[in-house]
């Protein structure tokens, strides 16, 4: 008997020890922060400015050894996935005003991670040789423009604050309505209007490629009902940072001027539409210390 407590007492060691090296084991594997390197992005087709951060993010992650998974949801359903953890990151989060509302609903459930670009106001645009330079000036010219001021998804604050804050503001209610498509349906109506260089209003927001693209400019807001600038945000599912800390700090450094996202928004919208990874190939060929600085 004294022999078998003995061998259960050496395999039960054994088997301590083997367990101890495995658990150290998965803390090397994971000592630098990268987790399981798996990392899904959120993104808003059309939305130029996260089309064109969560590509170069993909390709950047993806030189770290990243595995990157781009999911394209409509706003709501965005949020509300990232607030399962079916999503790990969303990388163009505008607050504190036009995702006001999602923030409210979800934010407890997600983390703000930084602060990409600082200044991003909602804008109401027309032709350059439009007459109207205010948005005041759209009051009795309902006629002119069809009753329509053109928008872009139900589900973006952009639609939501031009609809429910702008028009009663500035009295057009009943006159004009934001229709709801898609950004690229905006886009297409803007592009055949200037072309055809006829009358038009669109909502619109900055920074986008269709202020340098079109022979647009934005109407005077004195009442400021458009909201002051958001910044776009980077958010995440809760307990992203922990997970992720290695890319978390990386995510935490990102910066775009408006040359840097300029030159490649219009890469992607233009040169190689439908192509962002071609679009991406070019413009860090283009800015070879841009990822160097960021994840080294």
């Amino acid at each position: 008997m004294r022999f078998t407590f003995k061998r259960v007492a050496v395999a039960a060691a054994a088997l301590s020890l083997s367990l101890s090296a495995a658990a150290c084991g998965g803390e090397d594997a994971g000592s630098d922060g990268a987790g399981d390197k798996e990392i899904t992005i959120g993104m808003v087709a059309g939305w130029a400015e996260g089309e064109a951060a969560t590509y170069l993010w993909e390709r950047m992650l993806e030189d770290k050894g990243y595995k990157v998974e781009v999911k394209t949801l409509d706003t709501g359903p965005l949020y509300a996935g990232m607030s399962k953890g079916d999503v790990d990151v969303f990388l163009d989060s505008w607050l504190p005003g036009t995702h006001e509302d999602y923030w409210k609903q979800y934010g407890d459930k997600l983390e703000k991670i930084g602060i990409w670009y600082d200044k991003a106001p909602l804008t109401i645009a027309v032709p350059d040789y439009s007459p109207l330079k205010s948005l005041a000036d759209l009051k009795g010219k309902g006629g002119t423009y069809g009753g329509k001021i053109i928008g872009i998804e139900k589900s973006s604050g952009l639609y939501r604050i031009s609809k429910e804050k702008m028009l009663p503001v500035y009295g057009l209610e009943g006159e004009y309505e934001v229709t709801t498509s898609s950004t690229a349906a905006m886009l297409a109506e803007l592009k055949k209007a200037t072309d055809a260089r006829k009358d038009i209003v669109v909502t619109l927001w900055r920074p986008h490629w269709a202020y340098a693209k079109f022979p647009i400019r934005d109407l005077q807001d004195p009442k400021g009902a458009m909201g002051r600038p958001d910044g776009v945000n980077i958010v995440g599912r809760k307990g992203f940072s922990g997970d992720q800390p290695e890319v978390a700090a990386w995510l935490k450094m990102f910066r775009m001027n408006d040359q840097q996202l300029g030159t490649l928004e219009d890469l992607m919208e233009n040169k190689y539409k439908g192509k962002p990874q071609q679009a991406v190939n070019e413009w860090m060929q283009a800015n070879p210390d841009f990822a160097k600085a960021i994840t080294g």
